[in-house]
Parts: C-alpha cells; structure tokens; sequence
C-alpha cells in the first residue's frame, strides 16, 4: 500500500537493524545460501522503493522487511520470505512481473503478483475494488497457499502501524480487518495472528470502548489473580495425583471477544469476565480424555456444555476438549484440554505446515478453497463472491450425519437445503423434501448437531428464488442463484420457440423450414449473436414473435427490429392459443394482481425482460392494456390436465367479535384450501375488512369454499378480489 511521502525521513540505521533481526531469524532454519538470496531481494527492493516514505516517516522498505520478519517468526520457506520483501514492487514501483521472474524466478514472482492488488480497475468503485482483490488474491491462494500468509502478515504489520493514520482511514482498514482478515486468519486456523488482529481492529474501529474497556479489565485482574492461582494449583495437585504430567496455563478472554458477549448477550463486564478460564496441556490423546475425567472429579461440570473437537475437529483443523466447571464459589470455570500437537495447530493454523510439516493442513485448507473457486465461479460479479465469502468465514459449526453415518460439518444455522447442497450440487437442485432422525421436515430446518439427516430428491424439481431465503452456507447460495440465471435462460428460449413455431405455423411454415442465409441475415440486423439469443429476447417478451416470424418468412425488403410503433400497432395475437400450465417457470408468471387461477378467462401480456404475464380476462389492468395498447398481448388458455394448487384472494366483510376468524379458517381447512396469508384493511366495532389468500386447486374448489363460507353467521359479504 503506497502511502505519502513524509518530510523528516527516519536515519537509514533501522532498515539496516531490520535485515539483521530478519536474517537471524531465517538463519534458525535456513541455509547461508537461502539467506544469501534473502539479502539479495531485500537489496533489490530497497532500490525499488529508493525516496519512498511511510506516513510515520520510516523508508517504505521497512514495512515489507517487517511482513518477513513477521513470517520468519512462522518459519516461511526461502521463496515465501522474499516474496515478502517484494510484495508491494509491483504494485508501487515500475518492476514489472517479468523482471522479477527473470530475477528471481517464476516462483517468487508469483507470489508477489498474487498479494498485488489490481490498480487497472477503471470505472470500479471503491467497494468493487476492493472485492476485486479479494477475488484474486483467493484464487492466488488455490495454487499457493503462501500468498494468504504473505498477506496476512502484511495486515498485521500496516496494523500495528495504524496510528499514523487519519481517523477515517484507519476505521475503514480496521473493518475491512474484522470483516475479511480476522476471520480468514480464524478460518486457517492461525489463532496467533486471529486474536492480534481482532485486538488491533477493535482499538481503531471504537478508540473510546477500547480504552474503557481495557482500563476495566486492568482493574478487575488485580482481584483475580489470588483465585487464579488457587485453581490452578488445585487442578495440578489432582493431575499429579492421577499419575499426569500435564502443563496448567490460566487464560484470559481477549478485549473484542469480551465486548462482543457484553453487547450481544446484553451482560455486564462483572458477568462476563467473572468467568475463568484454563487451559491443559497434555503428551497424548489419551491423556487428554484422562485429564477430562480428573476435573470433571475435582469440580461438577454443567451440564450441555461439553464439546468434544477432537474426535470432531472444526473446520479449521482446530482440536481440543472444552468443558465448563462449576469451581469454587459457583463460579463458572471454562477448561480446554489438547495435545501439545494440538497446541501448535491451534496456534498456528495453516502455518504449521512449515513449521511442523502437517501434510494434512494444507489437505484441508485445499479442500476449503477448491469450495470457494467453485463458488466465484458461480458469482455473477466479486461483490457476490465477497459476500459469499464473508458468509463462509464467520461460522461455527454443527455435526451431522448421513444415514450411512457419514459426517457432515455445517455452519451452525444451516437448513436441510444446505446439507443437499454439501452432499452434492445435483443434489441440492433436485432436492424434493427431506427427512430429520426419519421424520419428514421442510427444507428450511434449521440443523442441530447429532441428526441424521436424509434427502429426496426428484428429476423434476428445479431451484427457486425462495430457496435463497433458507440457505446459509455459500456453496448452496451460489448454486442456487447458478442454477437460477441458467434455468431462466433455458426457460426464455424454450418460451421463445414454442411462441416463435406458433406465428411460423399460422404462415404455413416451421422453424426448420427457415434458410440459414435467411437466419443469418436476420440475425445480424437484430444485432443478436445466435439463434438461441433470439429465442431468448422473445422468450423475455423483449421482441414479438408475430413481427419475428414475419421478417424472417419475408421473401424480399430489409430485416429490421420493429420499432416501439410498430409493437403498439400489432396486437401480438396468434391463432394457435398458448397452453399454460402454471409451472412453466421464472418466464411465465401469474399476475398478483388479479392471480387467475385454472377455470379462469385469461390472458397473456408480454413484460420486457420478465416474458409473459398471465391476467385474468376481467382484470382491471388486462383491460386497460388491451385499450391503450401500452402492452403487446397474446391468447392463452389453460391446460386441460393441471395438478397443482394456486393463490386465490378473496375479500370479506366480516362481523367484529371474537373468535370469527377461528371460525372462518376452520371452515377454509375444511374444504381443502390452505390459508396463505390474512391481511386486515378496515376495522371497527362492528365490522373488519379482512382479504384472505387460500391454496386452491381450480375456479371451482374456489367456488365451493367460497359458497361454505358465506353460509357462516358471522360472514356479512364475500367477494373474489380484483383490481
């Protein structure tokens, strides 16, 4: 990040201290020749950034010596340390890629361009930018994992070096910090970096509860040392009695994740950090579940608050054993119990990679990411995949299982539809309903750790846009919106030539029979790339088929689109009526106005870029489009065979008492229809307007529950609604 130039330079000696400190620390576990080509780099980008400044006034090639010295900390491989020194070169000095490359080799070249952000963003704003560079600094990420270590580390040096900047600034980069990087760092498991930055962002985003905050805690630490100290040695005398040699740390909660349980759980800071907290740190596995039982003998655990992360770890690789204790005084106790392997993970996360060689981080974080280039690939734009991702970092998880008791890790809050959507994308896009312990449960439930969860899928069930409503995880949302924008294409052109053969067989003549010379020219003047394009614009009701049919069928004069006249001048209509079954999709819609419903007189209107909207024929609207002609329109007609319910509102005058409406849903259930929705317009002491909506199958259920509910006393007028 480039910064402005300051006028007081800081003497050259710290940039100097910095290449010693960092090359000391590489030297733990590098080479002379690897720390050779780490002094090479940083000799290269000292001249790169030569007459740069930070705001604080440091050479700007301090800050890029500080993210090594950061990362060596980690035990960063030789290519990941001078990708660090050089990571801001290309983007705020004229080295280009190439030349790093030709210097350095591809490798660190590749990094450092992965970590850049993108400066050609032309026309962007500042929140498309930034979503930008989160969208390629992850899909960086999926070949090498160093590029989100390299920037982290970067986040956290220009954090702790945030005070040199305007107030505005540093609220902005502190809530991008807590809103992307803390939680990345949580996703990865790196809880060192997690917690310094979640710290960091929380004093430059509220400066003034920060302070209070701190200076709160300080004061009522004092106190609790004395009962600290008394626990610990208790819990270490049992364990040594029980033959464990164990190592017993006191912890405490840090300054955000306080704030955050005193605001969402409305508690003061006495309730909140009146709780203590251990951690026990054991050789083995075993000895973990061994030392569980001793505290759970030395104190009384209460009940519903144990979680056992080690035979299930969370998502992050994180694994330990939490329980909460009753301790001395009634005073909550929270325990953590892990190996020291467990420990270094913890810590560490996705680092541990190079510092303790587990092959199996960097299997699982791979898996992670392959998730989410599957779902930038399904977003339309990377403020949808930013979204997306946020939704993704900030979760905890539920356990659940398949019915051939395979685990399935969720977000905490996710619906049935999401464990579809884990199983398979095919799955979640034909998921008819599904089964909850084998109970049968709407795709909305909300999941609870333990249940066995089974799908029914069909061939015929297709997403809807409702499902968006009831889906948490990012995998599902983007599938689901996928699915939507290709079945909306697919729909319109499906539309588009069925409507298209209509008007081509009216002039005695099929799709087929049109020459592809005729096709083509026609295309070209419509400006349309392909046929299925066309198809398309008629399918979405943003060009007649009447007028296409006739400019392609025309035997001489020019092909030209039809002009707003010309569309108010035809009625559109065709010989051949459009069947409507009601469950042709996002192309054709059932008006809200009016909701016609099988047994109806109707007719079809199109609406540009939504297709055809269906009316009934004595809709106040229908009409007055039929005589301004503001809407080309088409005859329609209902299928002879429909199985499938629809909305129908009726409108009620009803007597003012209680337990009227009681008895009209009573009397609406007995014959078959299921209340949607009840909406109350007009009340007095006497008398309440109420319009109902009801599931009915046809005109005629309509009819038969209409006529047994203007039977009931306490039914004054019954209408169907209209425009």
């Amino acid at each position: 990040m480039t910064e402005a130039a300051a006028t007081v330079p800081i003497d050259p000696p710290l940039q100097e201290r910095l290449v010693e400190q960092l090359c000391t620390a590489a030297a733990a576990y590098l080479d002379a020749n690897q720390i050779a080509d780490i002094q090479r780099a940083y000799q290269f980008g000292a001249a790169g950034h030569q007459g740069q400044y930070r705001v604080s006034g440091e050479p700007y090639i301090c800050h890029p010596l500080s993210v090594a010295i950061i990362l060596a900390g980690m035990r960063m491989d030789r290519s990941g340390l001078m990708a660090a020194i050089l990571h801001d070169v290309i983007e705020d000095t004229s080295i280009t890629k190439e030349q790093l490359a030709e210097q350095f080799g591809g490798e660190v070249a590749e990094l450092v361009d992965g970590v850049s952000k993108l400066t050609q963003l032309d026309g962007k704003s500042k929140a498309e930018t930034q979503a930008e560079s989160v969208r390629k600094m992850f899909l960086a990420m999926v070949k090498d994992l160093r590029v989100i270590m390299v920037k982290l580390a970067d986040r956290l040096h220009n954090m702790r070096t945030l005070g040199a900047m305007l107030p505005e600034r540093r609220r902005r980069i502190a809530r991008e910090t807590l809103e992307i990087y803390a939680p990345l760092a949580n996703r990865l498991g790196i809880n060192k970096i997690r917690l310094e930055l979640e710290d960091l962002g929380f004093a430059a985003m509220y400066p003034l509860r920060h302070r209070v905050l701190e200076q709160a805690v300080r004061s009522a630490r004092g106190n609790r040392l004395e009962v600290v100290a008394k626990i610990r040695a208790a819990i270490e005398a049992r364990l040594i009695e029980h033959g464990l040699q164990c190592e017993v740390l006191g912890r405490e909660k840090h300054l955000l994740s306080l704030y955050e349980k005193m605001r969402n759980k409305h508690l003061t800071l006495h309730d909140v950090f009146d709780v203590y907290a251990f951690r026990i740190i054991t050789d083995s596995v075993d000895d973990c579940y061994r030392a569980l039982g001793v505290v759970h003998n030395l104190y009384k655990p209460v009940p519903g608050r144990f979680k056992d992360y080690i035979a299930l770890p969370k998502g992050n690789g994180y694994q330990s054993l939490h329980t909460v204790l009753a301790g001395p005084f009634d005073l909550p106790m929270e325990i953590q119990i892990r190996t020291r392997d467990m420990h270094h993970v913890a810590e560490s996360g996705i680092a541990s990679h190079w510092l303790y060689k587990s092959e199996q981080e960097q299997v699982r974080v791979h898996k992670w990411l392959r998730e989410l280039l599957e779902i930038q690939k399904d977003a339309d734009n990377s403020l949808e995949f930013l979204d997306n991702l946020k939704v993704d970092l900030f979760q905890q998880e539920v356990f659940v299982f398949t019915p051939k008791g395979k685990i399935v890790k969720l977000p905490r809050g996710s619906t049935l539809l999401d464990f579809a959507y884990a199983v398979h994308t095919d799955v979640g896009n034909h998921c008819l309903s599904g089964r909850i312990d084998r109970h049968p449960a709407p795709l909305q439930t909300a999941l609870q750790n333990g249940e066995t969860v089974e799908i029914i899928t069909s061939s015929w069930v297709r997403p809807k846009p409702q499902w968006l409503n009831c889906v948490v995880t990012a995998k599902a949302r983007s599938a689901v919106r996928a699915s939507l924008r290709n079945f909306q294409w697919q729909e319109a052109v499906d539309l588009g030539r069925h409507l298209l053969e209509i008007e081509l067989g009216n002039l005695g003549v099929c799709l087929s029979d049109i020459s592809e010379e005729r096709l083509r020219l026609a295309l070209k003047t419509f400006h349309l790339p392909s046929l299925d394009a066309l198809l398309e614009d008629i399918g979405l009701g943003n060009r007649l088929p009447l007028l296409v049919a006739q400019k392609l069928w025309q035997d001489s004069g020019a092909l030209s689109t039809p002009s707003e006249g010309e569309r108010g001048e035809t009625d559109g209509r065709t010989s051949s009526p459009l069947v409507i079954r009601g469950t042709e999709g996002m192309v054709v819609n059932l008006a809200r106005c009016c909701r016609p419903i099988p047994g109806d007189p109707i007719i079809g209107f199109f609406s540009p870029g939504k297709g055809i909207v269906i009316h009934r024929l004595e809709c106040n609207n229908a009409t007055d489009f039929r005589k301004k002609k503001q809407t080309s329109w088409l005859e329609v007609e209902w299928d002879k065979q429909i199985n499938r319910e629809f909305s129908a509102e009726i409108r009620l005058e009803l007597v003012n008492k209680r337990g009227t409406l009681a008895e009209v849903a009573a009397t609406i259930s007995r014959m078959g229809c299921n209340i949607e929705n009840v909406a109350m317009v007009n009340q007095d002491a006497q008398t309440s307007t109420d319009f109902i909506t009801i599931a009915v199958k046809d005109r005629v259920h309509l009819a038969s529950a209409m006529r047994a509910l203007r039977k009931l006393p306490v039914v004054l007028k019954i209408s169907r609604a209209k425009t």
